[in-house]
């Protein structure tokens, strides 16, 4: 009786936390967000040029006709259609229990599993369908006879794929990806259904959520998860490279997630062109990170600001098992900004290597991107400072490594202890060792 008891509490308590967050969150969701037309605007990889080349019109009276309407015909309905075709994953109330707790909705603690989520579904979009944003007719329930009468396989194919990743991420404990799965795996990071999952731990979490994925769709693909912010290419092609029990070994897509922290107890600024080069990246599948405490999707950018996409909104439960479940609620209706400074330094950057030939293209793209963060003051000043000691290491490790620059950033980590606790920052020490 008096475990009912509790039981009534915790849903009542649940029910509070989706009225509180719905109230706290939903007129964000319906407040506008503005772009400078003079500025270009980068999702994913792809750019984006609000500005019109034509000459404005005028109006009988002389006055600028209202240009929005020119801008929205051209690259600014693309990008629409692109944000709008990202799967959104976001709180959820009125799911099945979790097990070993009361709780049936995620509201309060669970935005970064939710985030987690978003840059995984994003990796196998890439994966199954590649990076080309789908028509919005694709998500509407409606559109699904005139498919079936225009008999384009290659839509229809999207079609079920793009519900099939879905419903991979739903919310009952049967999906590979959803909430209920997480927090299993979550346990032996001795997590719990309520807590709070940091970038880390949620990169390691999704890791092993792929690894025991049983579905034989999933079996193409795997997640690597970097040690220490350094990737080991030799562990990359043993995760590539996979024995299906016949002597031919199959190549595996590896989705790469790399936690790392761009400074001490804030952001710090001189990263900013860094992680905008990444998000310019083809590969990349975007960036869990947010403020403190709040974690966000962060998918592009325009000038100093990062676009992203945010979970906290509470939404009614879908259940994935019916078939053609309601899409509206998976993506989200306007994308939203916030200042790189605001930024929490802890998050985790992911990439997508179909095969080695990716990989080995990620690398160089990366170390064109880290050349400008090679030249700030404070790296610059911490290779100064190195004693003797260090530089025989570093020179040890850029023997075998062919990405001296990254290999730079493993002992600059160690060098610039002292340095950075006076200057409040730190460098992402992030390397690729072959």
């Amino acid at each position: 009786m008096e475990a009912t008891g509790t039981d009534e509490v915790e849903k009542l308590k649940s029910k509070f936390m989706s009225a509180w967050h719905n109230m706290k969150y939903s007129w964000v969701l319906k407040t506008k967000t503005y772009f400078s037309r003079n500025s270009a605007v980068v999702l994913l990889g792809k750019c984006y040029c609000f500005k019109s080349d034509e000459p404005s019109e005028l109006s009988p009276d002389g006055s600028c006709v209202d240009i929005v309407d020119k801008i929205i015909s051209g690259n600014v309905e693309e990008f629409r259609k692109d944000f709008i075709s990202r799967i959104w994953l976001t709180y959820r109330e009125d799911f099945p229990q979790i097990k070993d707790s009361a709780l049936t909705t995620d509201c309060g603690w669970g935005c970064t599993l939710r985030t987690g989520q978003m840059l995984l579904a994003q990796g196998l979009v890439l994966h199954f369908l590649g990076r080309g944003e789908r028509e919005p007719k694709v998500l509407s329930n409606d559109h699904k006879e005139a498919l079936k009468r225009d008999c384009d396989n290659s839509e229809m194919r999207d079609e079920v794929y793009h519900r099939k990743i879905i419903s991979w991420f739903g919310d009952s404990p049967p999906s590979s990806f959803g909430l209920h799965q997480l927090i299993e795996y979550g346990k032996k990071s001795g997590k719990t259904a309520g807590d709070w999952y940091g970038p880390a731990v949620v990169a390691h979490i999704l890791r092993k959520a792929v690894e025991e994925a049983r579905d034989p769709e999933l079996q193409g693909i795997t997640i690597y998860v970097a040690q220490d912010c350094t990737v080991y290419s030799s562990d990359v092609v043993d995760r590539q490279c996979s024995s299906t029990g016949s002597e031919k070994a199959d190549m595996k897509a590896v989705i790469i997630l790399v936690p790392v922290r761009l400074g001490g107890e804030r952001t710090n600024m001189d990263y900013l062109e860094f992680v905008k080069g990444i998000l310019s990246l083809e590969y990349c599948v975007g960036v869990v990170g947010g403020k403190p405490k709040q974690s966000y999707y962060f998918a592009g950018f325009q000038d100093d600001s990062l676009i992203y996409m945010d979970p906290h909104y509470c939404q009614s439960f879908v259940d994935v098992s019916i078939k053609d479940f309601p899409l509206e609620s998976f993506h989200c209706p306007s994308p939203k900004k916030m200042s790189f400074k605001n930024m929490d330094p802890s998050c985790t950057i992911g990439f997508y290597c179909r095969n080695m030939k990716d990989f080995e293209r990620i690398s160089e793209e990366i170390t064109k991107k880290f050349q400008k963060v090679l030249t700030c003051p404070q790296i610059l000043l911490a290779i100064q400072e190195m004693t003797e000691d260090m530089k025989t290491v570093l020179q040890l490790v850029t023997h075998e490594c062919k990405l001296m620059e990254f290999c730079i950033y493993v002992v600059v980590q160690f060098a610039c202890v002292e340095h950075v606790a006076r200057m409040g920052s730190e460098t992402p020490s992030v390397a690729i060792v072959s």
